[in-house]
């Protein structure tokens, strides 16, 4: 049976609320993501500092639930027809030549004694939070535009590609088993993209009806895809981020040529409203400070990770897409691309529980992922700022 601690329960639902109020009175004047206030001000109500909030199971529980939201709307975001051709392809290429980076340096950091595995340290390095990036740049108007398809194409594969990582490599079975669990998953996954086809093309006069009512039937029934994916991809062994993302992938198939603006404002409310403050105000109460201040040489580990980060994704930026964007456009691609969090954490936890990171280790990469989010975004929005509203996505 699990204990409810309602006293760390409230401040955490309290620090979600606080961290979008800074957002929202600091935004005018600088641009900070809400995601890091709501980490920093996890770190400060944490167990290290004011010991307001303390973790446990049942936010274990609501931080996953989050996560797995988290991971629908960068599925949800994903327009494949929007993206095909040389979007994905560059895409694709890149987080391929970011894989090459992220392991042949995480080898030199391992035989310096740095860190224990260049696997799991590469694995975090080749990472992209489009998921937390895609309010940031919905803000910005940058989604529409030719440079936000670019970017939706390379933080894409920067997400899935580490989460079929996590799957195959982290996993403890065999290689044929993940394949043929993974093959069984997708088979499962196709046959309810086309029963939600068809089910919201025959049912959407209802679904839009129920909208402005207290049935909520469109949002319901995207809940229980994302649950019931998230929870099939945990019980068959894969990651629960895998069934998150997934889900978002078949929604936005299903409401294809569908006017869904009301539908994604109540999904919005319920997912970046509630659930997904979750996982980044627990992450930051779960945040091993003091991995970071004992050593003090340790310290200089954090903006070591925040400058591989630059290398390992942003270096294909610029190397890549120089027929397709312009430099401005690319540099600011390049620190888009390097912004890390989610997957981060994810990893440095599997790679913890499983003996092949240190805390301290864990505490620099998260650390560095934070001022990733903190810092890359304002520099790419800055290198942006007036281009949006002069671009137009391609059709």
């Amino acid at each position: 049976m699990i204990t409810v601690d309602s006293e760390s329960f409230l401040t955490v639902v309290a620090v979600g609320a606080i961290a979008a109020f800074a957002a929202g009175v600091i935004g005018p004047h600088l641009t900070i993501p809400v995601v890091v206030l709501e980490i920093v001000l996890g770190i400060l109500v944490g167990p290290e500092l004011l010991g307001f909030a303390e973790p446990d199971d049942f936010l274990d529980f609501f931080s996953s639930l989050g996560l797995g939201m988290l991971f629908f709307f960068a599925g949800y975001e994903i327009d494949f027809e929007r993206i095909r051709g040389s979007p994905l392809k560059l895409g694709a290429l890149g987080w391929l030549l970011s894989l090459v980076l992220a392991y042949s340096l995480g080898g030199l950091l391992s035989l310096t004694g740095l860190i224990l595995s260049l696997l799991f340290t590469g694995s975090a390095l080749a990472t992209t939070a489009i998921g937390t990036l895609i309010p940031i740049l919905s803000d910005a108007g940058e989604l529409r535009t030719r440079f936000g398809t670019y970017l939706l194409a390379a933080g894409a594969m920067g997400e899935f590609g580490p989460i079929l990582l996590i799957t195959f490599v982290f996993s403890t079975q065999s290689a044929i088993d993940n394949a043929a669990i993974l093959l069984a998953f997708i088979l499962v996954a196709v046959i309810a993209a086309v029963v939600a086809v068809r089910g919201v093309g025959r049912h959407w006069a209802l679904f839009e009806r129920t909208l402005e009512t207290s049935g909520q039937l469109a949002v319901r029934v995207a809940v229980v895809a994302v649950f019931a994916l998230a929870t099939l991809a945990a019980s068959l062994g894969l990651d629960l981020l895998l069934g998150g993302f997934v889900a978002g992938v078949i929604v936005r198939i299903a409401l294809h040529g569908h006017e869904v603006a009301i539908f994604e404002s109540k999904l919005s409310a319920v997912g970046y409203g509630f659930f997904i403050p979750f996982f980044f105000v627990v992450s930051g109460v779960k945040f091993d400070l003091s991995a970071l201040t004992e050593n003090p040489l340790r310290l200089l580990e954090l903006p070591m990770f925040l400058a591989l980060f630059f290398v390992v994704r942003g270096a294909p930026a610029l190397l890549l897409y120089r027929t397709a964007l312009e430099r401005r456009a690319r540099v600011a691609l390049a620190f888009f691309s390097s912004t890390e969090l989610p997957l981060v954490v994810a990893i440095t936890t599997i790679a913890i529980d499983q003996g092949h990171m240190r805390s301290s280790t864990a505490a620099s990469l998260v650390g560095a992922a934070i001022l990733s989010t903190l810092i890359f975004p304002l520099v790419g929005l800055r290198l942006r700022a007036g281009e949006s509203a002069r671009e137009a996505a391609p059709a």
